[in-house]
């Protein structure tokens, strides 16, 4: 087991996989074996992750999205929630991506993958480092919000007051957290992205804020 734990939580396909075991005739026998014993997780065909109870650590479904479908970042209500800018707990984890719309019912959850345009896709992508272990892309909190209003269907804004009223009754949004964006982000995201009325309306309110 002292191989697999030292992969830690970052997925692995079955390349990897087959390279610990090639001393073996049949390394994919071992691979099958490993997996319906529960020391590793099927994510997707080809990729696996290894089981907490090997290596002890809490799988991050942030950096299994990153893997799952690609290029991605994390966005929307769960980089909003992990950054405690809205309250309600997130049950699927959400991505942005430039690829087709894409959804993964799997072992450790669910996961979205959300097609935004391709100029807009790098504005405002962070790097969570986690323990200095690992790390995973993620959108700054001015792109999750400017992503949460671009994809949202039937979501019409058409003035500062009505944004705020989303921000406050709707996404119960942290709006004290408004003073410290980054407005040029905004601004980027206004130019390559879409709903460009309604993220306008955000930046209005960033400056009276």
């Amino acid at each position: 087991m002292e191989k697999l734990k030292n992969i830690g939580v970052v997925p692995i396909n079955k390349d990897i996989l087959y390279s610990l075991y090639g001393y073996l005739k049949r390394p994919d026998e071992k691979v099958s074996e490993l997996e319906q014993k529960g020391f590793i997780i099927r994510i997707k065909r080809n990729l696996y992750v290894v089981s907490p109870k090997v290596h002890q650590v809490e799988i991050s479904s942030e950096l299994v999205a990153n893997h799952l479908y690609g290029p991605s970042y994390i966005s929307l209500d769960s980089a909003l929630s992990y950054y405690g800018l809205i309250p309600e707990r997130v049950y699927s984890m959400r991505s942005v991506c430039t690829k087709l719309h894409k959804q993964y019912e799997t072992q450790i959850g669910h996961f979205e993958f959300i097609k935004v345009p391709e100029k807009y896709f790098p504005i405002g992508i962070g790097i969570e480092i986690i323990n200095n272990s690992y790390s995973f892309l993620i959108a700054t909190p001015e792109k999750a919000l400017c992503d949460k209003i671009s994809t949202s269907k039937n979501l019409r804004i058409q003035s500062v007051r009505a944004m705020r009223e989303y921000l406050e009754e709707d996404l119960r949004f942290d709006m004290s957290a408004l003073t410290s964006f980054d407005k040029d982000i905004i601004r980027k995201c206004i130019q390559f992205g879409r709903k460009k009325t309604e993220i306008t309306q955000l930046l209005k309110l960033l400056q009276h804020v």
